[in-house]
């Protein structure tokens, strides 16, 4: 067997790790229908100015994996790990984690780590359990917008459904950390824990490609009808041509469980099918079973089931 080494990316260059960036896309492309290639071209801008941390996997001088990651005041975040389905795919797997593991617990002062990182191929979860972390299911979620299954209830009478504009990025940062002060989700991404880790959350879908192009035209707030209070929002990207990505939808606590989440999922849905789009995708964290049953009820399937990890200091 070949000898594995492994390197940093900062001593690549981006044209060296191209086999893997068009395997991983295809991959992208054909389990989740998901055009994956602005991400990887925002990646390969970071590894050629020598901005990213993380490595890569080199057998007989070819690269056979790669992983990176971020850090953020006191957390590190894995960002991508891909391994070629040409290779033993555990093995440099684990080999490709623990080396970046091994560099993150070194920064100081770091707290915690987050991962959430889509299997293509081999299973990450022995490696995250090997090394710590607490795991947290997650499904992603496709419908064929033609078979969704739509009540076509109107929202109720005392609240208002508008477009999203981009004065609502306060109120909706507040309203992010309100819906997730004690759910699950908070504790997979801290981020939702503060109004400014909300905020910065938010930019990051509605401004940067990372979940695809922001489409304010299938994005929607609701408040009351005589009054500005944010009490709910949808927020929806395009991820491939004609698919759109639900990024984000949450209800004010005390709003809860009054159908509002599936008004705001019928309006992105009616948006999208006035667009021509033919599939919607989202992810779903699998003890969240309320939320779950409401988009199986709209008709979506899960295509996908993954991991996302937590370690603390």
């Amino acid at each position: 067997m070949a000898s594995m080494q492994i390197v940093d990316l900062r001593q690549l260059n981006s044209r060296s790790l191209e086999g893997l960036f068009q395997e991983e896309a295809q991959r992208w492309q054909e389990e989740l229908r998901w055009d994956y290639r602005p991400s990887i071209d925002l990646v390969r801008k970071f590894i050629d100015s020598r901005a990213l941390g993380g490595c890569a996997a080199i057998e007989d001088g070819h690269p056979t994996g790669y992983g990176f990651y971020v850090l953020e005041d006191h957390k590190g975040l894995i960002g991508g790990l891909f391994v070629s389905a040409q290779h033993a795919q555990a093995a440099t797997t684990q080999r490709l984690l623990t080396e970046m593991l091994g560099a993150l617990r070194a920064t100081p002062r770091l707290e915690r780590i987050e991962a959430q990182l889509m299997p293509f191929g081999t299973e990450l979860d022995p490696a995250f359990l090997s090394q710590h972390f607490r795991l947290h299911t997650r499904q992603f979620m496709l419908l064929p917008l033609d078979e969704a299954k739509l009540s076509g209830k109107p929202l109720s009478a005392g609240l208002r459904i508008e477009p999203w504009t981009d004065r609502a990025f306060e109120p909706a940062a507040r309203l992010i950390q309100l819906a997730y002060a004690d759910h699950v989700d908070g504790q997979i991404n801290d981020q939702y824990c503060s109004e400014a880790g909300s905020l910065k959350f938010l930019r990051n879908i509605v401004l940067l490609p990372g979940c695809g192009q922001f489409l304010p035209e299938a994005s929607f707030l609701v408040r009351p009808a005589s009054g500005d209070r944010l009490i709910a929002m949808i927020l929806t990207s395009t991820v491939a041509e004609g698919v759109g990505h639900v990024t984000q939808v949450c209800v004010m606590p005390g709003y809860q469980g009054h159908g509002i989440g599936r008004q705001l999922m019928e309006c992105a849905i009616v948006a999208l099918r006035r667009r021509n789009y033919e599939s919607l995708s989202l992810t779903v964290t699998s003890v969240n079973k309320r939320a779950v049953e409401l988009y199986e009820r709209l008709g979506f399937r899960t295509v996908k089931t993954f991991a996302a990890g937590v370690w603390q200091a």
